[in-house]
C-alpha cells in the first residue's frame, strides 16, 4: 500500500543527487551572469570592446586577435600607471581628478561616492574604510525588518527636527549598486563583522550570513561607539 508523502528509493536517490550538485550548477550560473555582463560591456560588439579592437589593428588583420592586443595594451598601461602611482604619484593624481570632476554638479558627488566604495576595497588601514562601517538597521525599531548597510559617516544629520544617519544599501549579488537611506539614529547598531563580511554576504546572495555571523568579531567605529 502506498504511503502518502513517502518518497520512492529511486526518487530519493535522486533528489540526493540533485541536491549534491545544485551548488556546482548554481555557481555555474553565477559566473555565467557575471560573463554575460562582462560580454556585454567588454566583449567585441560592445562600445569598449569596439575601441579595444581599433586599437589592436594597426598591428594585427585578425579583428579577434586585435581586440586580444588592444586588452594587453589596456592591461600594460594599467600596470605602468600602478608603477607611477606607487613612485609618488598618486597624490598628485587624485587631487587633479578632484579638481577636475570633482566640481562638476552630479557628476563630482557620484564620483566621490564611488571613490568612497572604491576605497573600502584598498589593502590597508584607509580612512574610507574606517568611515564606511557595515551597520544593521532595524526599520520600526528593535524586533523589525533588519538590512545590512554601510554607514558612509557616523555624523548624524538633522531633519525636520529628528536625528538621521546616511547609510548606504547595497545590492546582491553586486554590491557596488543600492540605494541611500536616512534612518533614524536609534534604527542604526554596529554589525559585528568587517567589509569582508559584508561583501561576502551581499555577493553570495545571504548564503554565507551564518558562517559570516558565527565567526563575528567586535566591530569598532573611529569615535569607539555608535552615536545616540
Amino acid at each position: 500500500m502506498h504511503i502518502p508523502g513517502k518518497r520512492s528509493p529511486f526518487v530519493q536517490t535522486f533528489l540526493i543527487g540533485l541536491m549534491a550538485l545544485l551548488p556546482l550548477a548554481l555557481t555555474v550560473g553565477v559566473i555565467s551572469w557575471i560573463a554575460g555582463i562582462v560580454k556585454r560591456f567588454l566583449g567585441p560588439d560592445s562600445v569598449l570592446g569596439g575601441l579595444l579592437v581599433r586599437m589592436g589593428l594597426p598591428f594585427v588583420d585578425s579583428t579577434t586577435v586585435a581586440y586580444l592586443v588592444g586588452g594587453l595594451m589596456v592591461v600594460a598601461a594599467v600596470y605602468v600607471l600602478g608603477l607611477l602611482l606607487q613612485i609618488g604619484l598618486k597624490g598628485r593624481l587624485k587631487r587633479l581628478l578632484d579638481g577636475l570632476i570633482g566640481r562638476i554638479p552630479v557628476i563630482g558627488s557620484v564620483y566621490d561616492l564611488a571613490g568612497r566604495l572604491v576605497g573600502m576595497f584598498e589593502p590597508r588601514e584607509g580612512s574610507n574604510l574606517k568611515s564606511m562601517a557595515p551597520v544593521w538597521c532595524s526599520f520600526g525599531g528593535e524586533g523589525g525588518t533588519t538590512v545590512l548597510a554601510l554607514l558612509p559617516s557616523p555624523e548624524p544629520v538633522e531633519i525636520g527636527g529628528h536625528r538621521f544617519l546616511g547609510v548606504l544599501v547595497p545590492s546582491a549579488p553586486v554590491p557596488v549598486g543600492g540605494g541611500l537611506l536616512f534612518v533614524p539614529v536609534d534604527w542604526v547598531r554596529p554589525a559585528a563583522f568587517g567589509v569582508e563580511g559584508l561583501t561576502s554576504i551581499y555577493v553570495s546572495m545571504g548564503a554565507t550570513a551564518p558562517s559570516v555571523l558565527a565567526g563575528k568579531t567586535p566591530a569598532v567605529r573611529p569615535d569607539g561607539g555608535m552615536p545616540h
